[in-house]
């Protein structure tokens, strides 16, 4: 898999160094008007021996048909070259670090070495329009391929800043009834907004995607508002991770250790009935003390309690945005070293780069056969199917 993602990268930055030698002699035409350098196919295959095995690698032809010779000569793979030490390692820096065009050339420089440096500011734009072309095709792309049955929402903010406004992304990315996961959405939004929702999920409508049977996301009003509206008979389930640490944001530092014991007494319960215990226990023992904490947890308390409807083997994933935050973890990292040079588009754009390297390592979900039968509409109770036989006995 990585060296197909080698052999498309290598494909893309030749073929947009073509399209530059081509462009620089837009000017050269025949007798009847025509361009006078064109394609003229492809030169033998050839291999490049790199760090994740071999990578098969064609170079194309130019032919002048008036005038000069021109010959095509690619600087990031250049004639007779056989071997790049360091291709795996370039990889996931081609991913960071290759939308921004001041620092594509570098990342190149790793990919091949010195070879590279001959790579035009021309050349890295036409690859990044690539990238920005594969990201419209991905982004109207049809879902109604796949039942969606979990989806996770968040909005992952960048250090970047345009227009004194913040970029936020807005982020879902969906379980299908097989356990795949994939991104459905990375969309540019206003903060968090519930309009900016509205949209995400209307488009999300309008490509087919059906109601999933649970979102999982943040407090975020502007998201539950949205999906309200547009899909109103998907459940809501709050993530533990954000509520826990919004709730011991209001305890001091010596007593938060305990509270999140407590806390997590909450959602580790076996049952749903031993859940609603230990809640009311944290309610009764800290709401007299710290009211401001027991409210923001007793306001969600049934949104925070829709997992145990669904199947225990998902609980740990249903339970919090986790893949969300794991995901993009190295996307802040990244902004933060930015330093604002990247555009809106170009951000995204990485971010959706980064979204397909993450899903290359995806595993599809724990317990992932029961997933159709929760797409046929079968009952869990406490994380267990519920019988016939096992709901005569409660």
């Amino acid at each position: 898999m990585l060296r197909a993602g080698a052999q498309a990268l290598i494909r893309q930055a030749v073929d947009a160094e073509l399209q530059a030698l081509v462009a620089s002699h837009a000017a050269r035409v025949t007798d009847v008007g025509r361009a006078a350098v064109v394609r003229n196919g492809y030169l033998p295959e050839r291999q490049l021996q790199t760090g994740i095995g071999p990578v098969t690698v064609k170079i194309p032809k130019v032919r002048a048909k008036t005038g000069k010779p021109v010959t095509f000569r690619s600087a990031l793979v250049p004639p007779y070259v056989r071997k790049t030490r360091t291709l795996e390692a370039a990889l996931p820096w081609l991913y960071l670090k290759g939308v921004s065009s001041g620092e594509m050339g570098e990342a190149l420089r790793v990919l091949v070495g010195p070879e590279a440096e001959g790579l035009s500011a021309s050349t890295v734009s036409r690859l990044k329009q690539v990238w920005a072309q594969e990201y419209q095709t991905w982004s109207t792309a049809r879902l109604d391929r796949d039942r969606w049955v979990y989806v996770w929402a968040d909005g992952v903010y960048s250090g970047l800043r345009a227009e004194q406004t913040k970029l936020c992304a807005l982020v879902v990315i969906g379980v299908n009834e097989r356990g795949e996961k994939h991104f459905l959405s990375i969309e540019d939004g206003v903060r968090e907004s519930t309009q900016s929702w509205r949209e995400v999920l209307l488009k999300l409508k309008s490509r087919g995607m059906n109601a999933p049977q649970l979102a999982i996301g943040d407090g975020a009003m502007g998201f539950w508002a949205a999906l309200e509206e547009v899909y109103g008979e998907t459940r809501q389930q709050r993530c533990w991770m954000h509520k826990t640490m919004n709730v011991l944001n209001c305890f001091p530092t010596s007593a938060q250790p305990k509270a999140k014991q407590s806390l997590h007494a909450i959602w580790q319960a076996q049952t749903k009935a031993d859940a609603e215990v230990a809640f009311d226990l944290f309610i009764t023992t800290y709401e007299p003390k710290y009211p401001k904490a027991t409210m923001g947890l007793h306001k969600d308390r049934e949104e925070l309690m829709a997992f145990y409807d669904f199947p225990a083997a998902h609980w740990q994933s249903i339970r919090t945005s986790n893949p969300i935050e794991s995901s993009f973890a190295t996307i802040r990292h990244r902004t933060k070293r930015s330093k604002g040079c990247l555009s809106r588009d170009g951000m995204l754009h990485m971010m959706f780069k980064l979204g397909q390297c993450a899903e290359k390592n995806w595993r599809r979900l724990r317990g992932f056969d029961y997933l159709a039968k929760l797409v046929i509409g079968i009952k869990f109770k406490d994380g267990i199917e519920v019988t016939e036989i096992n709901q005569a006995a409660a």
